[in-house]
C-alpha cells in the first residue's frame, strides 16, 4: 500500500522536473538549453541568428542579430517565417513572424572532441517551411556530429527580384549566408568544428545549398555538400524572368499598375507582410512557384548570384567540393494528387505544362516539341489512368531527376571526381499502391525521411515496419559518413564500396532493402531531355529595370 501511495508522487517528480539545462556563452550574450530527455540530446531552439529588415527595407539583406545581457532561454520551437499553411499542419497563427530569422542547435549529451557539424536547409518550394519541420535527433543521437536547421524568408518576402537597391533579389539566400556566417563563428562554442561543416538540404532546400555551393558569397564556410531531390540548374531554382514574375504575381495580389514600375516597387514595399506571403502557388502547371532565387544584377551590394548556374558550372570556375547527390526514385508522387485534375488538361495542350527555361521560335515549334515530350511519356494512349506512371516520371524528371543529372554531367566533364550519386527506392510494404497500378515507389524526398525526424515521420521508430528501421540505420550510417569522412563508404566500411560517379551517369548506387552498385542512373530520360534542352534552353535573365530608374541605382 505504502508504494502505491508513493507511486503517482515519484511519476510526478520524473515527468514534471525541470529538464537539464546546459549554458553556452556567445558573443551576442549567454544562451540556455536543455535536454531532450527522450533522445538524449541537448536542444538550443529560437536563437535569432541575424534580424530581418521590416518596412520598407524589408527585401534588403539580413541585419546583425540582436544581443542581450541575461541567459536567452533557447525553447521556443515554433517560430516561422511568414507562409501561407498549403499543407494544413495545424500550425497557430501566432507561430508567424516577420522577424524569423533562428537557429536550432542539436548537440550530443557527451562530447569528447570537436565534432563535424551538418547544417540542414528546409524545403517548401521556396514558399514554405521552417527549419524544424524536419529534425536531426538520430543523426546527433550518433554522437558523431553536431545539426543545425534554421529559417530563411520565403515566397516573396524572400524572393522578390526587381533589382533595385532596395528590392535587389536572393533575400532568402543571403539569409542562408548570414546562417553560415553565424555558425563558423560560434557552433565551436557548442562543442562543433567550424572547419568541419557539411550543408545539406531537400527539396528546394536541395536547390539552395546546389546553389550556395556556386556563390561567391557562401565561399569558404562549408567543406561537403549534400543535396536531396532538387539541383540548381531546375527551373523551379532560378527565376526565368524575375520583372514577369512580380507583375504576373502582383496581379494576383489584386495590384493593377503593373507597368509602372515605381508603382510597382511602391506596392511592394507598402503591402502588408501576410498579404505578401498569402498566395497558394504550388500548382502552377510550369512547375515553378514565381519567387525563387534569381541572378542579380549588380547595384552596388554583395551578390548571391551573379550568373546563370549552368554558366558557372560550364564554366568551371568553382570550387569542386564532395557531394553525396541524388533522389528517390518516383519523386513526381508528389503531383499524384493533380492527376485527375490535371489529365484532361494535358491532353487538350500539353504545352502549358512545359518548362519556363525552354524558348521557342514560334508556337508552332512549341506544340511540336510539347507533342514529342509528351509521345516520349506516354504513347499513343495519352494521359490517362493506364500511363499514369508516365505522368509520375515526367514531373519526377522536369523538377528533379533531369536537372540533377544535367548538373552532375557538367561537374564530371570539369574534373570534379567527388560526387556520389545515388537513387532511393525502398518502400515499405504498407504503403498504398499507385491508383490503376500494383506498383509502389518512393515520394518526393523519401531518403529524407528515412535520414531525419519530423512531420512526415513516425516519432516512435519502434513504431515502424524492421525493414524500414533497417533502411533508416543504413541511410543514416551512409549519411553520417559522408558527413564525417567525405565518403559514403570510407575504406574500413562493411557497406559495400562505393565510386564516385563518371561518364555517363555511372556508377550509381541503389539504396534499398540491400545496398547494389549499379551502372548509368536514368540513361535513357536523361538522353531524351539532353536532345530538348541542347535545342531550346532560354537562359534566365537578369532583372532589368526601366532606364530612368537607372539612374537612381
Amino acid at each position: 500500500m505504502y508504494w502505491l501511495a508513493i507511486l503517482p508522487c515519484l511519476l510526478y517528480s520524473v515527468l514534471c522536473a525541470d529538464p537539464e539545462s546546459r549554458l553556452v556563452q556567445l558573443d551576442q550574450g549567454p544562451v540556455r538549453g536543455y535536454k531532450d530527455v527522450k533522445e538524449g540530446i541537448f536542444v538550443f531552439n529560437g536563437i535569432p541568428y541575424a534580424t530581418a529588415p521590416t518596412g520598407r527595407d524589408r527585401f534588403k539583406a539580413p541585419l546583425q542579430p540582436p544581443t542581450w545581457s541575461e541567459p536567452f532561454e533557447a525553447k521556443e520551437k515554433n517560430i516561422k517565417c511568414i507562409h501561407f499553411n498549403y499543407m494544413n499542419m495545424n500550425v497557430s497563427k501566432n507561430d508567424f513572424q516577420e522577424n524569423c530569422l533562428i537557429a536550432n542547435i542539436f548537440v550530443p549529451e557527451k562530447i569528447d572532441r570537436k565534432l563535424p557539424v551538418v547544417v540542414y536547409v528546409h524545403g517548401g518550394a521556396y514558399v514554405l517551411g521552417w527549419g524544424n519541420i524536419m529534425q536531426p535527433k538520430h543523426l546527433v543521437k550518433s554522437n558523431k556530429v553536431i545539426a543545425v536547421t534554421f529559417n530563411y524568408r520565403l515566397a516573396a518576402h524572400g524572393f522578390l527580384c526587381l533589382g533595385t537597391k532596395d528590392v535587389p533579389g536572393n533575400a532568402g539566400m543571403k539569409d542562408q549566408v548570414a546562417l553560415l556566417r553565424w555558425v563558423s563563428k560560434n557552433i565551436a562554442k557548442f562543442g562543433g568544428n567550424p572547419d568541419e561543416v557539411t550543408i545539406a538540404g531537400y527539396s528546394a532546400g536541395s536547390s539552395a545549398v546546389d546553389l550556395l555551393m556556386i556563390s561567391k558569397m557562401a565561399q569558404g564556410l562549408f567543406k561537403r555538400v549534400i543535396p536531396e531531390s532538387g539541383a540548381n540548374t531546375a527551373a523551379f531554382s532560378i527565376q526565368s524572368d524575375p520583372i514577369e514574375n512580380a507583375k504576373e504575381y502582383a496581379k494576383l495580389l489584386n495590384f493593377k499598375n503593373v507597368e509602372d514600375f515605381d508603382a510597382l516597387e511602391e506596392f511592394y514595399k507598402t503591402v502588408s507582410i501576410e498579404e505578401l506571403n498569402s498566395l497558394n502557388v504550388m500548382e502552377r502547371k510550369d512547375s515553378t512557384f514565381f519567387m525563387s532565387p534569381c541572378v542579380e544584377r549588380d547595384v552596388g551590394q554583395e551578390r548571391f548570384l551573379d550568373d546563370n548556374p549552368v554558366q558557372i558550372l560550364k564554366s568551371g570556375n568553382y570550387k569542386k567540393y564532395p557531394m553525396l547527390c541524388g533522389f528517390a526514385d518516383m519523386e513526381g508522387l508528389f503531383r499524384l494528387p493533380l492527376f485527375d485534375t490535371w489529365k484532361d488538361q494535358m491532353n487538350a495542350k500539353f504545352s502549358d505544362f512545359l518548362l519556363p527555361d525552354l524558348k521557342f521560335a514560334d508556337e508552332t515549334e512549341k506544340e511540336q516539341v510539347a507533342n514529342k515530350i509528351k509521345q516520349f511519356y506516354f504513347g499513343n494512349k495519352g494521359v490517362g489512368d493506364e500511363t499514369v506512371l508516365g505522368y509520375i516520371n515526367y514531373f519526377s524528371d522536369v523538377i528533379f531527376t533531369y536537372p540533377t543529372l544535367r548538373a552532375i554531367k557538367m561537374h564530371v566533364e570539369n574534373g570534379h571526381k567527388e560526387i556520389y550519386l545515388y537513387e532511393y527506392s525502398f518502400v515499405d510494404n504498407d504503403v498504398p499502391v499507385i491508383p490503376h497500378t500494383n506498383i509502389r515507389g518512393a515520394d518526393h524526398c523519401a531518403q529524407t525521411q528515412a535520414v531525419l525526424d519530423g512531420i512526415w515521420t513516425v516519432l516512435d521508430e519502434n513504431l515502424i515496419s524492421s525493414d524500414y528501421q533497417k533502411i533508416k540505420a543504413v541511410t543514416r550510417e551512409l549519411w553520417l559518413n559522408f558527413i564525417t569522412t567525405g565518403k559514403p563508404v570510407p575504406a574500413d566500411s562493411k557497406l559495400p564500396a562505393w565510386q564516385p560517379v563518371g561518364s555517363d551517369w555511372s556508377p550509381h548506387m541503389s539504396i534499398n532493402r540491400t545496398l547494389e552498385l549499379r551502372g548509368s542512373l536514368l540513361k535513357e530520360r536523361t538522353l531524351f531531355w539532353e536532345e530538348i534542352y541542347d535545342k531550346y534552353y532560354r537562359f534566365p535573365l537578369k532583372p532589368t529595370v526601366p532606364s530612368s530608374k537607372k539612374t537612381e541605382l
